[in-house]
């Protein structure tokens, strides 16, 4: 495991250090936990497969979107439409938000938000080379959404909530931008029992996308307590992606971990 602990309960400083991890990436293209496994710790072209993107998508995505940082793919079940307004929170290098730029199509609107720099460059230069007129990447954080109050159709996010220190807060965030009747679809790593105290503790396994994650009973609870109704799990599978090179420790942490699709609408 790394030796670096993480600083529990300073929300600031988990954001700081989830910032400047994923800016390594971006500007590395890098894996985010390298040998000890989790998100990005595959080859992103294989990620894609494992996490059910399908072959056409993964033909469209732009060179340099794909990071292999996801653990699902929240796009299957959105159900977007032509016109919609979606947005993506923590968009990372924008494979998401190009994929639903396709399905919104021109007359539709996507919205990318990160707190990374680094990524939001990265995402910025890929739409301006190949002319994705219909998406726009912000610089935020998803508990301080720079976006309108219920100006959204759609709210999607791959494998990000869980690294938000006050989760809460991002669920109130992403009640208040979706217009009543909108729908938000996550893919996301729930707990299915508590992580070992080695794995709960580590940087590697917070930016790693494990530690941070919550149950998936107070996970669906918060949703709810933000406002949403019809909230359900329609998928959720074991997470495999990185076990392969992971140390012993990591490996019993990733068997507490699920990947669920998640959906909630605003009334």
């Amino acid at each position: 495991m790394n030796d670096d602990l993480l600083p529990t309960g300073d929300t600031h400083a988990i954001r700081d250090v989830v910032r400047e991890r994923y800016g390594a990436i971006a500007i590395t293209s890098g894996s985010c936990c390298g040998p000890e496994g989790g998100c990005g710790s595959t080859a992103p072209d294989a990620v894609l497969d494992q996490i059910g993107y399908t072959a056409e998508q993964a033909a469209a995505i732009p060179e340099g979107a794909n990071l292999g940082l996801g653990c699902g793919n929240p796009l299957a079940l959105a159900a977007v439409r032509p016109g919609d307004t979606v947005l993506d929170l923590g968009s990372g290098a924008g494979i998401d938000a190009f994929l639903a730029a396709r399905e919104t199509g021109p007359r539709g609107h996507v919205i990318g938000v990160d707190m990374t720099t680094a990524m939001l460059q990265k995402a910025r230069s890929a739409a301006a080379k190949h002319g994705y007129d219909n998406v726009e990447f912000r610089l935020g954080e998803i508990e301080h959404l720079p976006v309108a109050d219920s100006s959204v159709d759609v709210i999607i996010s791959n494998c990000v909530v869980n690294l938000s220190p006050d989760k809460p807060q991002a669920f109130r965030e992403a009640f208040r931008v979706l217009k009543p009747g909108g729908r938000m679809l996550l893919s996301d790593l729930v707990l299915l029992r508590p992580l070992p105290a080695a794995v709960r503790d580590s940087v590697a396994a917070y930016v790693g996308c494990v530690a941070g994650a919550s149950s998936r009973e107070d996970y669906l609870a918060d949703i709810r307590a933000a406002g949403f109704v019809n909230v359900e799990v329609l998928q959720q599978n074991a997470y495999t992606v990185g076990t392969e090179s992971a140390s012993a420790e990591f490996r019993d942490g990733l068997s507490a971990v699920a990947s669920a699709k998640i959906r909630a609408e605003k009334p």
